[in-house]
């Protein structure tokens, strides 16, 4: 337990010279960010995540088959916007040419932008979830996801993906003592689930019980922050923003 826990504040806290610096940390918040988007989407947006790409596939199938409560259309988007942002943060990792930093801080730019017009749509209609405007919200929310997702995967911090927990479940199961392995990474591995599960809570939490627009807002104010301090951080060159 307390080689977990200091794995998790490693990660949280990078000694001086850690390879990847704040970059950890700042994949942690966005982890946080992933919850936060997919509790809208979800539980406002009808049966449809904007961040986790299985999960719309599987319910683009019990669409096609006509299960009740799954829209086609929204999954298929979801699948398409989240494609296109994952295009756009490749284009934008080509013109500040791997320097990861950079690419941080402006892939954290525009997703601030993406969910900033969310927030203002969520707030101007009387029902986000329902006509054009649900889907004007699953694009803005697919794509701002897909750039996420394509710069955690060139930023290549282990274990954290930001917007897919499958494997980081199963390569701390599979490392676990239980099977065999060395129980490596488990703080580090657990640090990325609590992440994603306290922002998925604080976000429902906030849209059954306050405002369901709220925990949009949160996402930005989360974004924002990291755009701002991933420039600021990398402005010197350090050797975490040289390219991988």
């Amino acid at each position: 337990m307390f080689t977990a826990l200091t794995e998790a504040w490693r990660a949280l806290s990078p000694p001086h010279g850690d390879k990847d610096g704040p970059l950890t940390p700042f994949l942690v918040v966005l982890t946080i960010v992933t919850g936060l988007v997919d509790a809208f989407s979800y539980l406002v947006l009808g049966h449809v995540f904007v961040a986790n790409m299985t999960g719309n596939v599987v319910f683009l199938a019990f669409g096609l088959v006509g299960a009740k409560g799954f829209s086609t259309a929204a999954s298929l988007l979801a699948l398409v916007a989240f494609a296109l942002g994952a295009v756009g943060s490749g284009r934008v990792v080509g013109r500040l040419r791997g320097r990861r930093g950079r690419i941080l801080a402006a892939t954290a730019a525009c997703e601030s932008f993406l969910v900033g017009v969310s927030v203002i749509v969520a707030v101007s209609v009387g029902s986000p979830g329902t006509g054009g405007v649900r889907y004007l919200l699953v694009a803005l929310l697919g794509l701002s996801a897909g750039m996420q997702n394509g710069t955690a995967r060139k930023l290549a911090v282990p274990d954290l993906t930001t917007t897919v927990l499958t494997q980081t479940i199963a390569a701390a199961a599979f490392d676990s003592r239980l099977g065999g392995g060395p129980d490596s990474k488990v703080g580090r591995r657990g640090l990325s689930v609590l992440a994603m599960f306290f922002g998925a809570l604080a976000g429902a939490a906030v849209i059954l019980h306050v405002y369901r627009a709220l925990s949009l807002v949160f996402a930005f104010a989360l974004l924002a922050p990291v755009s701002v301090s991933a420039y600021r951080l990398s402005r010197s060159q350090p050797a975490w923003d040289e390219p991988t």
